[in-house]
């Protein structure tokens, strides 16, 4: 009689530890399916917005209103959310570098927008590129002298955040009274000035976003863009950093 008393039990709590098993593993799997993305599109939890009604760059309009021009901004917003970056480093970053460089670009009348160009040239490291070129802007050992800047095998001030950025503001200002266009002058910070006005000539166009250029600086301003957003409205593309965290770090 005990035994079977014994057994009754050992059944019913073995019955007992699977059905708990078995709610558990439901739970789990209809946890995992409800955060499992949908589709390139999502951004953690909310979609990556579309591009709005008005962008600019430098004060200059970004013609969003053109369908493929659209398509190429939704496209760069798509590859700054958190989904594809997974990290909050760059925006800490940027909220201790840009209270260097901010000033200096005021101080040289160069557009606040510009302050992006060390994210898309460096992602605001220091690193040297295949081609030689180094430090947050990315200045070639020869231009970097041009500018002003020591380039030997004792000092380097593509290194130096302050001296770097005075020297692109000289360079910038250069190209902006080549191009007299913003938007132009970001390309030909990124393509060379030779070359940016040779496409000019031979397509007979002065707007960036109707000229065929090479795919990095086809790209470039709807990058510069596309960061700007990223880091302005943090909050959009899937990233907890916001104004609050800028502030606690300067």
């Amino acid at each position: 009689m005990f035994k079977k008393h014994l057994i009754t039990c050992s059944v019913i709590v073995v019955l007992f530890v699977l059905s708990k098993l078995f709610i558990y593993s439901t739970t789990l799997k209809k946890t995992v399916v409800k955060a499992e993305p949908k589709g390139d599109n999502d951004v953690v939890v909310t979609d990556v917005p579309d591009a709005p009604d008005k962008l600019n760059f430098a004060n200059e309009p970004v013609p969003v209103n053109d369908p493929k021009v659209a398509v190429k901004m939704n496209h760069s917003l798509k590859q700054h959310n958190f989904k594809k970056l997974q990290t909050n480093l760059l925006h800490s970053r940027a909220a201790r570098m840009f209270k260097i460089i901010e000033p200096i670009l005021k101080t040289h009348g160069i557009p606040d927008d510009f302050k992006y160009i060390p994210i898309v040239e460096s992602n605001l490291e220091a690193g040297v590129s295949p081609k030689g070129a180094k430090g947050l802007w990315q200045f070639m050992p020869g231009t970097a002298r041009t500018y002003g800047l020591k380039v030997n095998s004792a000092k380097d001030e593509r290194l130096n955040l302050k001296k770097s950025t005075v020297a692109a503001c000289h360079y910038l200002q250069e190209l902006y009274d080549e191009f007299h266009n913003w938007t132009l002058v970001a390309a030909a910070y990124n393509n060379g000035s030779i070359k940016l006005a040779k496409q000019m000539k031979v397509q007979k166009k002065r707007n960036y976003f109707r000229l065929h250029l090479n795919h990095e600086t086809g790209r470039y301003i709807y990058d510069l863009v596309a960061v700007k957003q990223m880091i302005t409205r943090p909050g959009e593309f899937g990233f907890s950093f916001n104004a609050a965290d800028f502030v606690s770090l300067n």
